[in-house]
């Protein structure tokens, strides 16, 4: 009797250690540090080139690629037509949101949060983002 007891717990010990092994973070939310930002964010001179090293690079939003296109020509037209931001509103924008984590899939996808990245694009919709 006392096996039977021994082998029960040993394989409920076993289930749970499996469990928690099975438990894996998949995304980290951050917060957006966009305030610390205070000089004028230019769509052309900080934004594009962000886009261009993580997003059409990859080939993953560049030209006929998943939406947004974010080539240097179209990345503007794409993310207002599409309602990407919310000018003035980055917490409620869906850019911010998959840059953060709060949405899925993380943007850059297997890169995850960038904090440089996020504190940038953070700043220029706070400031309006204007296709400057």
């Amino acid at each position: 009797m006392l096996t039977k007891k021994i082998a029960i717990l040993s394989g409920f010990f076993a289930l749970l250690m499996l469990a928690i092994a099975g438990c894996s973070k998949t995304s980290t939310i951050v917060v957006n540090p966009g305030n610390s930002i205070t000089e004028t964010m230019s769509f052309e001179k900080d934004i594009v080139p962000i886009f261009t090293a993580s997003c059409t690079m990859s080939g993953c939003h560049s030209a006929g690629a998943k939406s947004p296109d974010l080539t240097a020509t179209n990345a503007y037209k794409a993310l207002t037509d599409g309602n990407y931001y919310k000018a003035n509103d980055p917490d409620n924008s869906v850019l911010m949101m998959w840059l953060t984590g709060k949405k899925s899939p993380v943007m850059p996808i297997g890169k995850g949060p960038d904090e440089k990245i996020n504190a940038k694009i953070y700043a220029w919709i706070k400031q309006g983002a204007k296709n400057n």
